[in-house]
């Protein structure tokens, strides 16, 4: 059965944005970009919100014609054009290529969109992703903590009613000292 998975770069000190909304603190390097690719192709549709698809959909779609971007990088310009895409958006009118805009969580509608899909959906953006949390849609978090205490910014994870409980699937470390921690979410009844 296909799940849904959040994928997430977090500083140390948990933030996954600077105060400005920066992200240059980011340790991507070709052996972690490399590693993005090879699971995000195995994924059935990209699932983000406004701010996370505009951001994609303005360096992606022609990146692997910049010949600065070779390896991994023009690589990930095509995994993300021909990546089906769903856009959660109350303000945008329309998205492009590949992409089918929705306007309102329904969990239902999720769910059908996770068993349809050709394999797993990944859900990026933080608005989005605290929804789909507080709906219990995610499946799996694979949390990527980067060598850096940012002092301030945005928290990832948020206030929850609940606690939630997680089994650790993965723990790997990168050459750039990039730890991913891979977990699933364990409901009540073991699943």
């Amino acid at each position: 059965m296909n799940k849904v998975i959040t994928s997430i770069s977090l500083s140390l000190d948990g933030f996954f944005e600077g105060p400005e909304r920066e992200i240059d603190w980011h340790f991507v390097d070709e052996e972690l970009h490399q590693h993005f690719n090879d699971y995000l192709r195995t994924m059935g549709a990209f699932v983000e919100g406004r701010v996370t698809y505009e951001l994609m959909e303005e360096f992606w779609p022609d990146a692997d014609q910049d010949p600065a971007n070779a390896g991994p990088m023009a690589e990930f310009a095509g995994i993300w054009r021909g990546m089906p895409k769903y856009v959660y958006s109350r303000t945008l009118e329309s998205v492009g290529p590949g992409a089918t805009l929705l306007h309102e969580v329904d969990p239902d509608e999720v769910r059908a969109l996770r068993d349809a899909a050709s394999g797993d959906l990944v859900v990026g953006g933080a608005d989005l992703l605290e929804t789909f949390r507080r709906l219990d849609l995610v499946d799996e978090y694979r949390i990527y903590v980067h060598p850096v205490l940012i002092g301030r910014g945005r928290p990832f994870f948020r206030d929850a009613e609940e606690r939630q409980g997680l089994r650790l699937l993965e723990a790997r470390t990168f050459g750039s000292g990039v730890v991913l921690l891979r977990y699933e979410t364990v409901r009540a009844g073991g699943g």
